[in-house]
């Protein structure tokens, strides 16, 4: 019981970090300041969807400890669809998160809302339903 719990604790979280960064893309010019913002929220929401995936996995029996075993488990359990663009977004949050260049945070801020945030969409969606069950 205190694994589920755990899962849809942390799942409010992400639900969250994510409604942020989305209000953060639905800026049509960010400026500096808020180009860190959306960035900073990505960096809080893919935290949060692979910390959410890994205790919705263990709570299901699957123990797996680290963001690209968690991966690659929610892609064979099939809660998510293209683990490439997950293996991406794990990528590119490292890169971002230990450097900052305007250059590579604009080319960041397209793949999230171009790939990554559909893909956080999908995984909400299915953590709702199954949070409901």
């Amino acid at each position: 019981m205190d694994k589920e719990i755990r899962w849809k604790q942390r799942f409010q979280n992400l639900k969250k970090a994510f409604s942020q960064l989305q209000r953060g893309l639905n800026i049509a010019k960010p400026n500096d300041i808020e180009l860190q913002g959306i960035i900073q929220s990505f960096e809080f929401t893919f935290e949060l969807s692979w910390k959410t995936l890994k205790d919705f996995l263990k709570n299901k029996g699957v123990d797996v400890s680290f963001p690209r075993d968690v991966i690659k488990e929610a892609f064979h359990h099939q809660i998510i669809d293209n683990g490439e663009i997950w293996l991406d977004m794990l990528e590119n949050r490292n890169l971002i998160a230990h450097t900052y260049d305007e250059k590579r945070a604009i080319e960041v801020i397209s793949l999230i809302r171009e790939k990554y945030e559909p893909a956080v969409t999908r995984v909400v969606a299915f953590l709702d339903k199954e949070k409901n069950k």
